[in-house]
């Protein structure tokens, strides 16, 4: 019972992922911001002899992320932060959720266009692990091995009754086989 809610999870999920626009899993908001940092975080300096590894050209990748979070709620981690002479692109990536925002570096303005999608999305995206982060993905291969120690332990039992072990074991032999021929005659 300890997994019940986890295989349940998974469950429903494999049928989500499956099937999403049953459940209204398609629909998706847009929202467009804009505003302007100070153009010192942002300038194209000369000199990049002294830079960090957090930054390029002047740039301080952190101070600019954490403020564009704070300012906006963003979450989800950086999934992506390019800089050339121009703009700094930032993209922003979480389960059902993304946010990109282009810096222009003469000015310090910037346009943000944050994509939520909705709960179908949301356990989609965890069910795979998507822009999760890696304590998520510890929770599915801790869940995957709750699955596989509730499994090994059926057969255990199954094998403790005499009378049920023959047909038992015919019946997972024939669930076996047949997933192979699923997988043989329908996955092209």
């Amino acid at each position: 019972m300890f997994g019940f809610a986890t295989i349940l999870f998974f469950s429903v999920t494999g049928i989500t992922l499956n099937h999403p626009t049953w459940f209204g899993g398609v629909g998706e908001r847009t929202e467009h911001l804009s505003g302007e940092l100070d153009s010192a975080w942002v300038r194209l300096k000369e000199s990049v002899g002294d830079e960090s590894a957090d930054s390029y050209g002047g740039v301080d990748r952190l101070k600019i992320a954490e403020y564009l979070r704070k300012t906006h709620t963003l979450h989800g981690s950086v999934a992506d932060f390019r800089v050339d002479d121009e703009e700094i692109s930032i993209a922003f990536e979480g389960p059902a959720y993304a946010a990109d925002v282009v810096i222009l570096r003469a000015t310090g303005g910037y346009d943000l266009s944050i994509t939520r999608h909705g709960l179908v999305a949301l356990i989609n995206d965890l069910h795979k692990g998507r822009d999760s982060g890696i304590p998520w993905i510890v929770v599915i291969d801790l869940s995957a091995l709750l699955m596989t120690v509730s499994s090994i332990t059926g057969v255990v039992l199954l094998f403790s009754i005499r009378r049920k072990r023959l047909a038992g074991t015919l019946t997972a032999i024939a669930g076996t086989i047949a997933l192979w021929l699923a997988y043989h005659y329908l996955v092209p």
